[in-house]
Order: C-alpha cells, then sequence, then structure tokens
C-alpha cells in the first residue's frame, strides 16, 4: 500500500459497488490538474480491482480515515491515490438527495447517482445560455398596442411566494401557457437559475423542448447542457435528477401520471423528488393535474388553485356511460350503444383525418372480477368500494386493499353464488373485427413501454401495421389502457369495461381511473369541439359510479374529495405509510422488522401471505427509519415497495 501525505488532498468515494454501502477515503494525486470536487466521478482501486465511484465529500477535521489515523492528525497514513478522473458528475446538492432518496425508498444510494450521471464521460461543459425566453408574441390587433391577457389563477400563489402550488386544469388545457408563465415570473428570474419541467413520456418532452425554443425559450433536454445551468431543463421521471447548478422553479405536468413512479425497486417517485429538490433549494414548485392526486392535495403545505367551473367543465370530453347490469349476454362485450358508435365513426368521412376509433380493455392488472351469478351484481368492498377476491379454498370475500373480509353473499340480492368475469385482448379483436367487417388493430404490452417514458420503444407491443406517420393503418384498434399512449388522437375511445379500472385492488383505483379518462378526452378533444361521435364512452355495471358522473359533469373536485375521505377513514396513505416486503427472503426480513417494532406499537408488521408482509406506519418518517435501522440478509431474494400501489 502506497504511503501518502495527508497534507495532501483526501476525499470520500463512493463506489458502484451497491452491496457496499460506506464510504472509503481516498488522496487526490498531487499532479492532477482536474477538478475534482463532490458528485466528481473517479476511478478508484478497491480490495484489487478498479471500481468507479464518485467524489461524496471530505473527511472533516478530526474523522477518522479508512486506513488510520485521523484527517489533521499525524502527517502520514496508509490511503491509496485516486486511479483516474471520470469527468463531471451531479452537483452536491444532488448528492445530497440521493442520500435523502436511499433513506425515503430503501435503496442504495448508488442508484440515485447513477440516474443523476452522464451515461458518457463528460470532460468538458458548454457554454450555458443566458437567455431564458424572448418577448410574447404580440396578441393586439394590427396597428394598437397588444391588449394585456388576465393573470392566471396560480400568478398570484406565485406572486404570494407560496413554496407548493398544485394547479387544477381540465384536459384540453394547452400546458405551455403555465410552462412560459413560471419561466417568466420575476421572482424566478431573480432567482437566475434554471427551470426544470418534468412531463410523463418522452414524445411529450421532446415537443414541449421544440415549442419552448420556437418561442424564445433556451429550452434543453441534454444531461451537459442542464449540468451546465440551461435555463430550462424538459425530462421525464428522470427529468427529477436533472443536474443544474441552481433551481429556480419545479414544475410538473400531470402529476397524476403514474410514469414518474419507477416500477423496479427503489420505487421512487420523480413527483415527491422534484418536490422535496425544491423544498431544499427554496424554490417555487407548480404542479398541474386535471385529477390532482390525494397524496399531493392532503398536504397542508400545497396551495391549490383552479380555473372558473365553467372553463373547468367545457375543458372536459363528451361522456356516454352504458349500463350493462341487465344486458343479454348474448351480446357479449360489445353493447348496442358501442356498435351504434363504431358504425357512426366508421361511416363519417372525417372520422379518418381524426384518428382511429380506440377500444380499451384491460385484460392484465385487475382482471378479477366477481358477480352476482343471479342479478349481475359485481362484489364490491362494503368498506372501501374495491372488487373484492375470493382465496381459494375459503368461503368469504376478502378486500386486497383494505383488508376488510366477509361472506360470499350479493350485497344486492343476498344470492349466494358468485361467477368470474374474464375475457382477452386477442380473442376481443377477432369477436370485433368480424362485427365490424374492417381491419382492427391489437396494441398489449407492459404499460411502461407503452408509454414510451424513458426512451423505450413501444412498438414492439403494438401488432397493428402503421402508417408513415407513425399512426395506425386500422380504423378500428383495441388493446389495453397501452392503446390509449399509441395514437396522439382518436375519432371516439370506448372503455368496453371500465369497472375493471374502477374496482381494481389499487390504492390508487380511483385516481389511475381519472388518469385514463384524461387521456381519453385528450383524444378526443373538448365536449362541443367536434362532431357528436367524438367522445368517450364507458361499459359498465356501475353507471353512477362517483368517478363516472363527476367525469361527465366535467367536476373531478368533489370525487377527488370523497377519496381522501375514504382513505382517512380506513387509515390509508397518504394518513399512513405503507412499505410491502415480498421474495424469498421476505419471512426473515419481516422477522427482524417486527421484532425492532417492539418499541414502538404504532408501527405494524402483518404478514399478506407467505412471501409478502405488509408494514404500516404513522409517517414515513418512523417507517423509514425502520426500514434503514435493520439489516438486508444476505442474497437477491427480497423487494421492499414503499408506497406500494397494489397489495
Amino acid at each position: 500500500m502506497t504511503k501518502v501525505d495527508t497534507t495532501a488532498r483526501t476525499v470520500r468515494v463512493r463506489t458502484e459497488v451497491a452491496a457496499l454501502g460506506k464510504v472509503f477515503d481516498y488522496a487526490v494525486p498531487a499532479q492532477w490538474a482536474f477538478d475534482v470536487r463532490v458528485g466528481t466521478r473517479v476511478r478508484v482501486p478497491l480490495h484489487g480491482r478498479s471500481v468507479r465511484g464518485w467524489v461524496v465529500g471530505t473527511p472533516a477535521p478530526g474523522d477518522r480515515l479508512a486506513g488510520g489515523g485521523v484527517a489533521d492528525g499525524p502527517p502520514f497514513v496508509d490511503l491509496l491515490p485516486l486511479k483516474a478522473w471520470l469527468g463531471w458528475g451531479p452537483p452536491e446538492d444532488l448528492v445530497e438527495l440521493a442520500e435523502w432518496a436511499a433513506w425515503r425508498w430503501a435503496g442504495p444510494p448508488t442508484f440515485f447517482l447513477r440516474v443523476a450521471s452522464p451515461e458518457a464521460i463528460v470532460r468538458a461543459l458548454p457554454e450555458p445560455s443566458r437567455t431564458p425566453a424572448g418577448p410574447r408574441p404580440a396578441t393586439g390587433p394590427a396597428g394598437t398596442p397588444p391588449s394585456s391577457p388576465p393573470p392566471p389563477p396560480w400568478a398570484a400563489a406565485l406572486m404570494a411566494g407560496a413554496t407548493e402550488t398544485m394547479v387544477r386544469l381540465p384536459p384540453a388545457t394547452d400546458l405551455i401557457d403555465l410552462v412560459l408563465s413560471v419561466v417568466e415570473d420575476e421572482g424566478v428570474r431573480a432567482r437566475a437559475g434554471s427551470v426544470v419541467v418534468l412531463v410523463p413520456s418522452t414524445g411529450w418532452a421532446e415537443r414541449l423542448a421544440q415549442r419552448l425554443v420556437r418561442r424564445g425559450v433556451a429550452a434543453t433536454r441534454t444531461w451537459e447542457q442542464a449540468r451546465a445551468g440551461w435555463p430550462v431543463v424538459v425530462g421525464t421521471r428522470t427529468g427529477a435528477w436533472a443536474p443544474v447548478p441552481r433551481l429556480a422553479a419545479a414544475i410538473v405536468l400531470d402529476a397524476h401520471d403514474a410514469a414518474y413512479r419507477e416500477e423496479s425497486a427503489p420505487t421512487y417517485s420523480a413527483v415527491e423528488v422534484l418536490r422535496e429538490r425544491a423544498l431544499r433549494a427554496g424554490a417555487p414548485c407548480v404542479l398541474a393535474s386535471p385529477v390532482p392526486p390525494v397524496e399531493l392535495t392532503a398536504r397542508r403545505s400545497v396551495a391549490t388553485v383552479a380555473v372558473a367551473p365553467s372553463d373547468e367543465r367545457s375543458g372536459w370530453p363528451a361522456l356516454e356511460r352504458v349500463d350493462r347490469l341487465g344486458a343479454d349476454p348474448r351480446t357479449g362485450m360489445f353493447s348496442e350503444e358501442f356498435v351504434r358508435l363504431a358504425r357512426s365513426v366508421l361511416d363519417d368521412p372525417t372520422a379518418a383525418a381524426r384518428g382511429p376509433l380506440v377500444c380499451v380493455y384491460n385484460r392484465t392488472g385487475g382482471a378479477r372480477l366477481l358477480s352476482c351469478a343471479h342479478c349481475g351484481e359485481l362484489a364490491q368492498c362494503t368498506r372501501c368500494g374495491a372488487a373484492v377476491a375470493r382465496p381459494p379454498d375459503e368461503q368469504v370475500l376478502h378486500c386486497p386493499r383494505c383488508g376488510e373480509t366477509r361472506p360470499v353473499v350479493c350485497s344486492h340480492c343476498g344470492r349466494l353464488r358468485m361467477k368470474a368475469l374474464r375475457v382477452g385482448v386477442s380473442r376481443l379483436r377477432d369477436e370485433l373485427a368480424a362485427l365490424l367487417g374492417v381491419p382492427v388493430g391489437e396494441v398489449a404490452g407492459p404499460r411502461a413501454a407503452a408509454r414510451q417514458t424513458d426512451g423505450a420503444a413501444a412498438d414492439a407491443n403494438v401488432n397493428a401495421v402503421a402508417d408513415a406517420s407513425g399512426s395506425p393503418a386500422e380504423p378500428v384498434l383495441i388493446g389495453t389502457e397501452a392503446a390509449l399512449h399509441r395514437v396522439r388522437r382518436a375519432a371516439a375511445v370506448a372503455f368496453l369495461d371500465i369497472d375493471l379500472h374502477l374496482l381494481a385492488a389499487r390504492l390508487s383505483a380511483t385516481e389511475e381511473t381519472l388518469s385514463l379518462l384524461v387521456r381519453a378526452g385528450r383524444l378526443v378533444g373538448p365536449r362541443g369541439s367536434g362532431p357528436a361521435t367524438a367522445r368517450v364512452l364507458v361499459q359498465t355495471r356501475l353507471p353512477d359510479h362517483p368517478v363516472l358522473a363527476a367525469v361527465a359533469a366535467g367536476e373531478p373536485g368533489p370525487v377527488l374529495d370523497a377519496e381522501a375521505e375514504v382513505r382517512r377513514a380506513a387509515g390509508l396513505p397518504p394518513f399512513s405509510a405503507l412499505a410491502l416486503v415480498s421474495g424469498s427472503l421476505a419471512a426473515a426480513h419481516a422477522d427482524a422488522l417486527a421484532a425492532a417494532t417492539v418499541t414502538d406499537p404504532a408501527v405494524s408488521v402483518t404478514p399478506l401471505d407467505r412471501a409478502r408482509f405488509l408494514v404500516q406506519a404513522p409517517g414515513h418518517r418512523p417507517l423509514c427509519d425502520l426500514l434503514a435501522s435493520v439489516a438486508r440478509p444476505p442474497g437477491r431474494g427480497l423487494r421492499i415497495e414503499v408506497d406500494p400501489t397494489a397489495l
């Protein structure tokens, strides 16, 4: 081992070896002319091999060093020098944020440091642009001064210095106006930093960046320009880790979208990461959504604003509800109302220019539904309203959302016999093609791939043939919810069984259903803006469900308030914090977690089955402290999902 003079600079490095949770001390070679700072990527020697890592700090006076001795202590200790400089890395605030995220979602800090780092070595940064926005185009008639438009409803919250603002805008709203108003805000400009904008999909990010550039705004999507301090940075989920040197403001468009959540462990939320980042920087955070999620609006720190009720109603699509409760079973999945709509779309010569007829049927996820064999009433939980299931070899109905159990009895007619409702997308495609006499394209596959959230192509999951513009060549498209992300516009959208979403065994079933209806509404356009066929049709056995009533009225506020009250009464998030422990090593780890909770009766560990355990706490601090305090067993048979959406 080389003897290194501790009067030389010493840095602390976290390596890419995720299994090593500690940091190591190394000496910066005296001959280096490189800029070595917190966040810099380096290569270091470790146990006879060379690994990459990040500089995460410097030892303070009195700290013990990895090779023995203390900082500012004896003149010589055993420290190895850094081997190579690997260029720029994330700024110091993101290095600290990665440590917080590792605690918050029970994952290794290296995972988040990788997300915040460039894919290739960046040895030099471009010169940052200094023009955040150009002049807005004149709106007045020729020869007259431009008229001053009325300030948007969220302007008052920004001027009042609100830290977080939730803006409820209808689906038809062009959100670029919101982005421009934040970028051009005097308080945001005075911060002399970068505005980070998150959107759910890669395609949306590309289009928004291009539109901002055409408006005279210096916007970018590249890591190098973001690290150099570009005025506006647009990104998807990983954009929450955009390496801007100073954050001036944060914007999240469609804050309700599930694409912001990482599906693999650690299951972090980009919205939560950007909110925490803005809070630490003292920067305003503006969240926009037609259906603000309860997890955000239930917090006292969030100021919620909305447009005028009439403007909100007119921005929602026309919704047609088809009651299938007493339908003739010989009609299958296609009601008379659906066939009438499909014929009208196919017979309309202008429909092709507006897009295909999109039919949605979710055969994955919540496809297990029970109904009464006598009256057809769906089996729902009497406590939280979710669909209930019948465990094997048990004579009870169990709610996977809140844990309620009850006898196998229809709550409507009192009969004892239940039947399962299930059918596949491929079979429906064949039936629909035979019924309409036209080619029908099929879209199926993983939801995340269909959204193309971080650049993954969805074309491999599409069995339909597309034309040169990327639009499906078939006049009718059927598939899972991925079909809504396959096209940019549609002549009409039909949910063949919306109950699969309304009653899904997920904590966020209500919000996810609203999200799907928002997406469908954007494809067909707002009510009254097109032909009579430009509408969203839903087939359901629950035509009076509050979610459907809210969308039909164009007023989502009441149903979101009711959802918050249901969660409060049931003790569900955000009024508690949950973590799901699963895998072959889950039982042993759950025992260790349970042993650590003996001093805190408010924290509980409950078995769901042999390989899944639910950890519940009053809030995230006790939950995450518990998860961080108990060491994981060696091996890969353990998954910890903080804030699970399905149980």
